[in-house]
C-alpha cells in the first residue's frame, strides 16, 4: 500500500527507512507502520518492492514506497526533501541499506574495497547528513543498522568490517554532539539473519574458493562455518527488527543495541578483551 496526503499532515510521526526490499529493512518498515508511524520505505530499485507491498497488504498497513540510492547524493536529497515537502516533518531515520562482501586484501583491488565503503559507510553518512537538520527540528532519532562485524573483525570480511567499524566509530562520536541539539543516535548490531549471507552477497562461493589460491583452505573453513551458522542459527528479520523498534520507541534508547542474546555475547567478548587475544583466538579457529 502507498498513500500520499492531499495536504501535508504535520502531526503524525514520520520515519524514513533505507534498504527495505527484504530482510531487516522490510520487517522494520512493516513494524513501524503497525506501531502507528507514517513510514516512508525506500529502495534503490523500486521494481524490487513486491515483497514489501505484499507484506504491507498482509499486515493491513499503509507504507509509502520511494526510490533512494544511498550512494547517489542527488537521490538522497530528493528523497529527504520529498518527505519534508509531502509530510512537513521527519522524526526518525533508519539507515539499513547495505551490502555484504566476502574477500581478502591480497586477492581484491582497492577499488573493490572503496565500493564496499561507498555503500556501507558513505551511504550512511550521506543519508544522515541530509536528515539531521530535520531531525534536529523534531528532536528526532537517527538509527543505523550496523553488524556484530562492526565490533569484531571477521576473516574474509576486511572491507565489510572496515565499513561497519567506521559506521560505529562515526555514530559513537556523533551521538553526544547530536544529543546536544536534541537528536538521539543509536546503532543496531545484528548477528546472522536468515537469508542474508548467501542470498544477498551475490557471489559463487565455490568459484571464489577455487580462485583463492593460498587462501583456499582458510576460505573453505570460513565458508563452511559461516554458512552453517546462517542455516542453523540465524535470527529472523522480524526478530532483528524488534531492536530497531526499541530504538524507535523507547523513552531513552541505548546507543548500542544488539538484536539477540547471541549477538550480545559475541560483541561482549570484544568489549572485555583488552589485549585482543580472546577475539583472535576465536576468529582464528574459523579458518583452521
Amino acid at each position: 500500500m502507498s498513500t500520499l496526503p492531499a495536504t501535508p499532515d504535520t502531526t503524525s510521526r514520520t520515519v524514513l527507512i533505507t534498504g527495505t526490499s527484504s530482510g531487516i529493512g522490510l520487517a522494520a518498515a512493516v513494524a513501524a507502520a503497525r506501531a502507528g508511524w507514517r513510514t516512508v520505505a525506500t529502495l534503490r530499485d523500486t521494481s524490487r518492492a513486491g515483497a514489501l507491498r505484499e507484506a504491507a497488504d498482509e499486515a493491513g498497513v499503509d507504507i509509502d514506497i520511494r526510490q533512494l540510492d544511498v550512494v547517489d547524493e542527488s537521490s538522497v536529497a530528493a528523497a529527504v526533501n520529498g518527505v519534508i515537502a509531502d509530510y512537513g516533518r521527519l522524526d526518525a531515520v533508519v539507515n539499513n541499506a547495505g551490502a555484504g562482501h566476502v574477500g581478502t586484501l591480497e586477492l581484491e583491488s582497492v577499488a573493490d574495497v572503496r565500493e564496499v565503503m561507498e555503500v556501507n559507510f558513505f551511504g550512511v553518512l550521506s543519508v544522515s547528513k541530509a536528515a539531521l537538520p530535520h531531525l534536529r527540528a523534531t528532536g528526532g532519532r537517527l538509527i543505523t543498522v550496523t553488524s556484530v562485524g562492526g565490533v569484531i573483525g571477521q576473516p574474509f570480511n576486511e572491507a565489510y568490517c572496515a565499513a561497519k567499524f567506521a559506521v560505529e566509530g562515526c555514530m559513537e562520536s556523533l551521538a553526544p554532539v547530536a544529543g546536544a541539539v536534541g537528536v538521539s543516535v543509536s546503532v543496531i548490531e545484528p548477528g546472522a539473519v536468515a537469508t542474508e549471507f548467501v542470498n544477498n552477497i551475490g557471489l559463487d562461493l565455490e568459484a571464489r574458493i577455487a580462485a583463492a589460491g593460498p587462501y583456499a583452505d582458510a576460505l573453505r573453513h570460513y565458508v563452511d562455518r559461516t554458512v552453517g551458522q546462517f542455516l542453523d542459527g540465524a535470527q529472523t528479520p522480524a526478530g532483528a527488527a524488534g531492536a530497531v523498534m526499541e530504538a524507535l520507541t523507547a523513552d531513552r534508547p541505548a546507543f548500542r543495541i544488539q538484536t539477540s542474546q547471541w549477538a550480545r555475547e559475541f560483541t561482549g567478548a570484544k568489549l572485555a578483551d583488552l589485549d585482543g587475544s580472546a577475539v583472535l583466538g576465536m576468529t582464528g579457529s574459523w579458518v583452521s
